[in-house]
């Protein structure tokens, strides 16, 4: 018996243990749950229902009767977030058109809603003011401005219908002025406002809901907006040109017979990179260019317009330097003589 009683208890405690561990798990899954639980709550217009009963004894049996039924008819709530999905400033320069500033609009409330969109450009603090060109839905749902696809927003007209606890994509264009300078930033919103109507949390519209019933403001006032920013990455060039000469007695008079070298230094200053860099000289008057004497960045080039960067055409060079970020320089030497 002793030996069954210790098995029994084995038994017992591998139950206990198993209906421990059912149980954590239980729990756990019970804790997950509610994070796939839906913002929005019950969605507007949806019926509650309730019916109470009362049981009592007669002398024929126990008779069951019920109360008449209560429905409440859940409101809409107005609510919404509007957020910037850009990863940081988007990069512009001085008069670049099209600049694209990315933003997600989530209907937090519980029923369809349609909300209307603006965008602001001349927000205080900043460096300079944008000029707005367009709105535009992500009407294709894949979160990249695809122009002639997606659709430009006029409020009023197609403003867009949000389903509870979904969102959708907006791009907010706008084109750069010519006057700004390199690290300046600009500040542009956009705001989303629901269109059955705005004002303070507990704000009710009466019948003005899905499914027939009120429209209550929640706690984002039914509006919602976000701040996205451009930042200018500009870049200049500084040209400086000098002259070494070395005449036919070894020094450096400026007499027939000399070799005079030119350099030409261009510095990029600024941010970001500046394009196609091309370095024009026209040879000087009263002097000859030494076939084959060009080069950038110390290597040799050819007069040809060949694969290489330099040519001459007989009256000037032209050194093609390509893309150059700021900070670099690129040097580039010729020789003449002095007949």
């Amino acid at each position: 018996m002793k030996t069954r009683h210790h098995i029994r208890s084995r038994h017992d405690s591998r139950q206990k243990g198993c209906y421990k561990a059912l149980l954590t798990s239980i729990s756990a899954a019970l804790f997950v749950m509610p994070s796939a639980a839906f913002a929005a709550g019950t969605l507007a217009g949806t019926d509650i229902q309730n019916v109470a009963s009362a049981t009592f004894d007669t002398a024929g049996g126990p008779v069951t009767i019920q109360s008449n039924t209560v429905t409440i008819k859940v409101d809409e709530l107005l609510d919404v977030t509007v957020s910037s999905t850009d990863p940081g400033d988007i990069i512009t320069s001085p008069g670049q058109t099209a600049n694209v500033q990315t933003f997600r609009i989530s209907n937090t409330g519980n029923g369809d809603e349609a909300f209307t969109l603006s965008a602001n450009v001349a927000n205080g603090g900043d460096d300079f003011d944008p000029t707005l060109q367009q709105i535009i839905l992500d009407t294709n749902n894949n979160g990249v401005f695809d122009a002639g696809v997606d659709v430009i927003y006029t409020a009023g007209a197609n403003d867009p219908v949000i389903a509870p606890d979904q969102n959708i994509t907006v791009f907010v264009i706008t084109s750069t002025p010519s006057g700004v300078v390199d690290t300046n930033r600009a500040n542009v919103s956009l705001a989303a406002a629901a269109v059955t109507g705005t004002g303070a949390p507990g704000t009710s519209f009466a019948n003005a809901g899905q499914g027939g019933g009120n429209a209550v403001v929640g706690t984002t006032g039914a509006q919602s907006s976000a701040n996205g920013f451009l930042a200018v990455q500009a870049t200049s060039v500084n040209l400086n040109k000098t002259a070494t000469i070395l005449d036919p007695f070894g020094g450096n008079r400026p007499v027939p017979g000399a070799i005079v070298t030119y350099s030409l230094v261009a510095t990029v200053a600024g941010t970001g990179l500046l394009n196609n860099l091309v370095i024009t000289d026209p040879i000087p008057v009263g002097s000859q260019y030494q076939a084959a004497s060009m080069t950038l960045e110390a290597n040799a080039l050819t007069d040809a317009a060949d694969a290489d960067a330099g040519t001459f055409n007989g009256t000037q060079i032209r050194i093609t330097a390509g893309n150059v970020p700021a900070g670099q320089s690129r040097t580039v030497t010729f020789k003449v003589l002095i007949p």
